[in-house]
């Protein structure tokens, strides 16, 4: 599929696809995808980073490549890897055949043996896909170093194969929560865009979107009760899904009102840890719907 040729059809590609860009965010991805830039991601947890890479594959029709970065994550991971149990196997499957002493041996180091890990594919899949680095701030330094290599280059050398290139790079999203700060080496390769929690008129859309059972009223008391927790000094502030879940389970539940019963019986949609939990009800922002 070619690039949309202007913002307003980047941002109905991406409705179809039930994401809502705001106009900063659509002008980010249209650049990003006219200029052939990565583009870097920052916000809180839940509004809807990880979603955007997920829209745009399914929106361009592209294999979506998922790369989750964690604590101690290396290049072997996130690269490639030798499938040693597998060229085990082909010796000791060679030692007992007459095929020869070196008909195996000499191929161990082929692609059959290869483990393909996100970003080979990502450079093998070309232009066809999409490549999400989620959460790129969980990575050490080390890996991050490495990161900005590969996209300056979109290319690696395997010392057994050789070097392998993408004719074309893939789509590229990094996301951070902003555990930590990248470097601004890895900032100058990329298009960066801060996502913040959506306006809560922002929000009701997304739920009628995501959720088109809820009824309208109902998902404007939802996002108004959200938006203040959000103002609350939570453990883990709840993200648009938990907002989606908890209009959802209350339109199941045939409850219209946020009612001090309703909310004691669903909070767990919404809030996920026990101190957030009990702080809410304490301060008895939700009551009254």
């Amino acid at each position: 599929m070619s690039l949309p040729r202007s913002i307003p059809d980047l941002g109905e590609l991406l409705a179809s696809q039930k994401y809502l860009a705001d106009q900063g965010l659509a002008t980010a991805l249209f650049l990003a995808l006219q200029m052939g830039r990565p583009l870097l991601l920052e916000g809180s947890p839940g509004v809807g980073k990880t979603e955007v890479a997920k829209a745009l594959a399914g929106a361009f029709g592209k294999r979506l490549i998922r790369l989750q970065c964690y604590e101690g994550i290396d290049v072997s991971q996130a690269l490639y890897e030798w499938d040693f149990a597998r060229q085990m196997v082909a010796i000791r499957a060679e030692e007992v055949s007459a095929s020869g002493p070196f008909s195996i041996s000499e191929q161990l180091f082929s692609r059959r043996f290869l483990l393909e890990r996100p970003l080979l594919a990502a450079l093998q899949a070309g232009s066809s896909a999409v490549l999400l680095i989620d959460e790129i701030d969980r990575a050490d330094d080390e890996f991050e170093a490495f990161l900005l290599e590969f996209l300056a280059e979109f290319q690696i050398t395997i010392p057994e194969l050789g070097t392998v290139s993408a004719e074309t790079p893939p789509v590229v999203i990094l996301t951070s929560n902003r555990t930590r700060e990248m470097h601004d080496a890895l900032k100058r390769r990329c298009f960066y865009h801060w996502i913040d929690y959506p306006t809560q008129s922002r929000e009701k859309e997304i739920i009628l979107l995501r959720a088109p059972e809820v009824e309208a009223l109902l998902a404007e008391k939802v996002v108004a009760a959200v938006a203040r927790m959000r103002e609350l000094a939570l453990l883990k502030k709840p993200g648009i899904a938990e907002s989606i879940d908890w209009a959802n389970g209350l339109q199941r539940l045939q409850m219209r009102d946020l009612e001090d019963s309703a909310i004691h019986q669903t909070l767990g949609l919404v809030l996920k840890e026990r101190d957030d939990l009990v702080h809410v009800l304490e301060q008895k922002v939700l009551g009254g719907g």
